[in-house]
């Protein structure tokens, strides 16, 4: 048996740490693809889904899924939580590079579609017992970047400037509620948004 060397050592240590970097981000890559499957499916396919269609349609083994989430419920909730997330994320991306005039609706646009998405894993989740409760930290995050782009689209003229956030948050609240429980298809969402947004914009 042939004696390793420090340097031996050394590779062998920096190759095990490579191997786990590596896992860890085949872990997080595989747990992106589940949720955004998740997703998918749960609003196509609503109460009917199945855990092991998301695995086919995430591209994994069962058996990554249940590692991931190991029950339903845990499956549903890491939806939501990433989700609100992904508001955030979109919202701060609208207003650091898009056109400002046009931002603030295209998020507030977003948000009711995503709303209308959700709303088979917001029923499956008050079916398990679990209320949906916001994040604090979140919700304070997501307040303050509807406000950057309400600021931004009444400094282009593209929101009246009597508006306020608060006024801003009701609407956005009450119009995603809307999306959720009434389930409303594209052509209403659109012609619902259309009105909200005439209201929103400068008068002639």
């Amino acid at each position: 048996m042939t004696a390793r060397g420090p340097d031996d050592a050394g590779q062998a240590g920096r190759g095990g740490q490579e191997t786990g970097r590596r896992l860890r981000a085949d872990a997080r890559r595989n747990r992106a693809r589940i949720l955004a499957a998740a997703e998918e499916v749960f609003a196509e396919k609503g109460e009917g889904a199945s855990t092991e269609e998301v695995a086919a349609r995430a591209g994994v083994a069962i058996g990554t899924v249940f590692r991931h989430f190991p029950t339903k419920r845990d499956l549903l909730a890491a939806i939501m939580k990433e989700l609100r997330a992904r508001l955030v994320d979109e919202a701060a991306a609208l207003a650091a590079g898009a056109d400002p005039a046009t931002a603030f609706f295209d998020f507030f646009a977003f948000m009711v579609e995503r709303a209308a998405r959700v709303r088979t894993v917001l029923g499956l989740l008050a079916a398990e017992g679990m209320g949906v409760r916001t994040d604090e930290q979140i919700r304070g995050a997501l307040e303050n970047v509807v406000g950057e782009l309400l600021q931004g689209a009444q400094r282009a003229g593209a929101v009246r400037p009597d508006v306020r956030l608060d006024q801003v948050m009701a609407i956005l609240t009450a119009t995603c509620q809307g999306a959720m429980h009434g389930a409303w298809d594209d052509d209403l969402r659109r012609r619902t948004l259309m009105i909200v947004f005439d209201g929103l914009r400068p008068r002639p």
